[in-house]
């Protein structure tokens, strides 16, 4: 006999606090045309739809509610997950040495070439190239220099890697004083 499947899911370790400003701007972007654009479209939508009567058989009325509840549930994560955020916007002191934000240049054992960024855990799907600082490929790179090899755990097998070059372009120098 098969024991009852619950619906309890152990809750999930949030991602790193840390964020690009690019992407903090992003996210702040999404927020602002989710709550002040297409809430209030959607809103009007479900109003005129329920306006028109039978709520049980009226498809509009349905999907626009459901709709708002999206809306609603993306804009508390975003507020709540912005709330908590630290915008990385300057190189840290020794740029010879992989921290957020940097992009890094690696080379494998067959001599192919790949160039990553490490941001936060909300940006790096949104463009090439980008990691997460909590993937195991950030974690190992953190705090390396030119030239060392690095070790990571792959689906297929340990890859060996060297970093062939750490650049912070695209990240502001810091004021001088």
């Amino acid at each position: 006999m098969l024991a009852p499947v619950s619906r309890y899911r152990p809750p999930t370790r949030p991602g790193s606090k840390f964020i690009t400003a690019e992407g903090h701007a992003r996210l702040a972007t999404e927020l602002d045309q989710l709550w002040r654009v297409e809430r209030p479209a959607v809103t009007r939508a479900v109003s005129e739809a329920a306006a028109q009567g039978d709520r049980s058989e009226n498809a509009e009325y349905t999907y626009g509610k459901k709709r708002l509840r999206e809306i609603d549930s993306r804009v508390r994560f975003l507020r709540k997950r912005l709330d908590g955020m630290v915008i990385v916007s300057n190189p840290p002191s020794d740029v010879q040495r992989v921290f957020f934000g940097a992009w890094v240049t690696l080379e494998d054992d067959a001599g192919t070439e790949r160039r990553h960024r490490i941001v936060g855990p909300d940006e790096f799907d949104l463009a090439p190239g980008y990691i997460s600082m909590d993937s195991p490929l950030a974690r190992a790179l953190l705090g390396k220099r030119l030239d060392d090899e690095v070790h990571v755990e792959t689906p297929t097998g340990r890859r060996r890697l060297v970093i062939l070059a750490i650049d912070y372009t695209g990240v502001k120098p810091p004021a001088r004083s």
